[in-house]
């Protein structure tokens, strides 16, 4: 052993130096996207490439900040206010008009979300932040007015869509973004007072004393939710820094403190409480703002990193150990409130469902051939429902059933919550005798008509049961993560990514995602939204058994892990638990061709050295003894060039840098040796 130590010391200048050189991909990947990003701010009004950028890889982000449909840029307030004035003039409230605009409104929302979520801190100013998030609430605030606005319209004309059968008025209206369903109560008949939606199965039964009164019903289901705070809608990802490296060897000195840096890092403003978030809408997106800086916490200016030596990474917050961030966020407010949603543990899945009851306005009369209505100034009115005048007597509830999306994943029967407007939160209260079909349906009663969301524990995948990192051709991977209830397989390629499949008990599901090519922001979010969620927020350390792990350590194998991902596949391994928080194990085993993985080898690391491990999965105890014949390195990368052929090794260094970017994203996006 002190003949191995020592001549590690000799080489380990050499090999630090090869694996910076490796290194430079990272910061190449950097350079190449704060380029396009300005490039594509520069010809965003030209809709078209230039032959001096790398065209293809180019035109399969490009359309994450332009489109050649004539919408304003919404970066630009004098564009996109004038887009927004414009419509809100616009006397057009036919139904299918706003929901046609209303996926252009979604794609204006969308494209500034990717903005916020892909820029650097470095290239963004916290002005800029606030104006987009104050511009995303305005269209989503713009979006439900229009829908309220042709609600209106379309009641107004309720007698001329009477049911043959009951003499009412129903009307649905489906799009990929929205599930509009409308009923008119214009015989006013008791036995009239439940109704199914035709195509939505959505449905509703009517105490009797609404069954009589002037009352329309509406449920509208957005297939996305703009209810909850834009802290929840607009997670961040782990974004890849390069900091100053203070020597070119690294010992366990400095490390401690590497991290006292980090942890004064993180100590900067917290995430603010969902009330002081939403008091308006500035303060919403100040709020954002912050909960944006806290997830990014020391950023270094991409021309200064091109400029400084690099050998390790930025440490997210949410690789932060367990007990740095409980003592980091000591200060963090709880939830007392045994009814109100912990949004850092539930979240809404499927969309959000606007269950109104809405006052009848007067109807169309024909007087010869003319038809005539009577206009009122209120607008749309709610129909108050317990009255606001009643006293203790209790009111009969309201029953509701919801169609399930069969885009969504329902793990677990969902936990239904009403929004709190005055709160500015979710809450379970006020909502009983609750019904779940598996995967179908769910019915319950309230006892006023409120925006409902069903929600599910972001943990439930959680922590993962296996995983599998492997290439299947040149800068292509597999990335395979193994829940209690899915196996999620993201397949990369060059700078996208996409998902592979999902399979449920041995049923491939969510088949509207496959096949798709996307970044992985927009990866991580479709994937959150359909009920499957694999990438672990800031405080999931909370609420999983985590196998801790020491920051610096944890983020240092998945950065050497992409460098090597284009020749080398990488596995769970069980004695990761036994290696302790300073280390990591995992199986590994060269991989050329696009089939399953044979040899596999134990190896282990603790971000300064690598070594091959003598045991195996089937081993009786877990033992940190080389394997025979070899030796350990400073890098991963140099150990295992020890044992790979001559091909592995011209892959390794000849690996596009955009692909090795995207799986190192990857992987600290789903934390596997931490959250398996």
């Amino acid at each position: 052993m002190e003949k191995l130590e020592a001549k590690d010391q000799e080489r380990r200048e050499y090999e630090l130096a090869e694996l910076h050189s490796l290194e430079e991909k990272f910061v190449s990947a950097q350079l190449w996207k704060t380029k396009y990003r300005a490039h594509a701010k520069l010809q965003y009004s030209r809709c078209g490439l230039t032959s001096t950028m790398e065209g293809t890889v180019l035109a399969m982000l490009w359309e994450h900040y332009i489109a050649c449909d004539g919408s304003p840029d919404p970066t630009i307030p004098q564009e996109i206010n004038t887009f927004m004035s414009l419509w809100r003039e616009d006397r057009n409230k036919d139904i299918q008009l706003v929901v046609e605009k209303g996926q252009q409104v979604l794609n204006l929302i969308e494209k500034l979300q990717f903005f916020l979520l892909d820029t650097p801190p470095s290239e963004i100013t916290d002005k800029e932040i606030v104006q987009y998030q104050e511009t995303i609430l305005e269209l989503q605030n713009l979006l439900h007015q229009k829908y309220n606005e042709a609600t209106e319209h379309l009641l107004k004309t309720a007698s001329m869509y009477e049911d043959s059968d009951t003499g009412n008025m129903q009307a649905v209206i489906k799009d990929k973004n929205v599930t509009f369903c409308i009923w008119a109560n214009l015989k006013k008949k008791v036995r009239f007072k439940n109704h199914v939606f035709c195509d939505t199965h959505h449905g509703f039964d009517l105490p009797k004393s609404l069954a009589v009164s002037n009352v329309a019903v509406r449920i509208l289901h957005t297939h996305y939710d703009h209810v909850s705070p834009l802290w929840l809608q607009c997670q961040s990802v782990p974004k890849l820094e390069v900091l100053e490296s203070k020597e070119s060897t690294h010992h366990s000195k400095d490390n401690v403190e590497e991290l006292e840096v980090e942890k004064k890092a993180a100590e900067e403003p917290n995430v603010p409480t969902e009330e002081e978030a939403h008091s308006d809408e500035r303060k919403s997106a100040i709020s954002f703002k912050e909960k944006y800086n806290s997830v990014t916490d020391i950023n270094e200016k991409t021309e200064e990193a091109t400029e400084k030596k690099s050998e390790i990474l930025d440490i997210p917050s949410q690789v932060l150990s367990p007990q740095m961030q409980e003592e980091t966020n000591e200060k963090e407010d709880e939830i007392t409130d045994e009814n109100i949603v912990d949004l850092q543990q539930f979240v809404p899945v499927g969309g959000v469902y606007h269950i109104d009851a809405l006052q009848l306005p007067p109807q169309v009369k024909q007087v010869k051939n003319w038809n005539m209505v009577e206009l009122l100034d209120s607008g749309l009115e709610a129909y108050r429902y317990p009255p606001e005048e009643s006293d203790d007597t209790p009111y009969p509830p309201i029953q509701i059933t919801l169609r399930l999306s069969d885009n969504v994943i329902y793990c677990e029967e969902p936990v239904i919550a009403r929004w709190d407007p005055a709160g500015q939160q979710w809450r379970t209260d006020g909502i009983s005798n609750i019904t779940y079909e598996t995967q179908k349906s769910i019915t319950f009663e309230m006892g006023a008509f409120h925006t409902i969301a069903l929600l599910q524990n972001v943990h439930l995948n959680m922590p993962y049961q296996a995983w599998e990192l492997r290439p299947i051709g040149i800068n292509e991977a597999l990335l395979t993560v193994t829940t209690v209830f899915a196996e999620v397989q993201i397949q990369i390629k060059g700078n996208q990514c996409m998902v592979a499949a999902v399979t449920v008990e041995e049923k491939d599901v969510l088949s509207h995602l496959t096949g798709k090519w996307i970044c992985p922001i927009t990866l991580r979010k479709v994937l959150k939204e359909a009920g499957v969620n694999i990438f672990p927020g800031e405080y999931s350390y909370k609420y999983v058994s985590v196998n801790k792990k020491a920051p610096l350590t944890e983020v240092r194998a998945y950065h050497q892990m992409a460098l090597v991902a284009s020749a080398f596949a990488f596995g769970w391994s069980k004695w990761n638990l036994e290696a302790g928080q300073d280390q990591v194990v995992f199986k590994v085993g060269e991989h050329l061709k696009d089939d399953f993985v044979k040899d596999w080898s134990l190896y282990m690391f603790n971000g300064q050295r690598a070594l091959k491990l003598k045991i195996t999965e089937t081993s009786e105890a877990f033992s940190k003894e080389l394997e025979e014949d070899s030796e350990f390195h400073s890098t991963l990368y140099h150990m295992l060039k020890d044992f790979a052929s001559k091909e592995a090794i011209d892959r390794v260094s000849t690996a596009n840098f955009l692909f090795i970017d995207v799986v190192f994203q990857l992987l600290l996006a789903t934390r596997v040796l931490t959250y398996s």
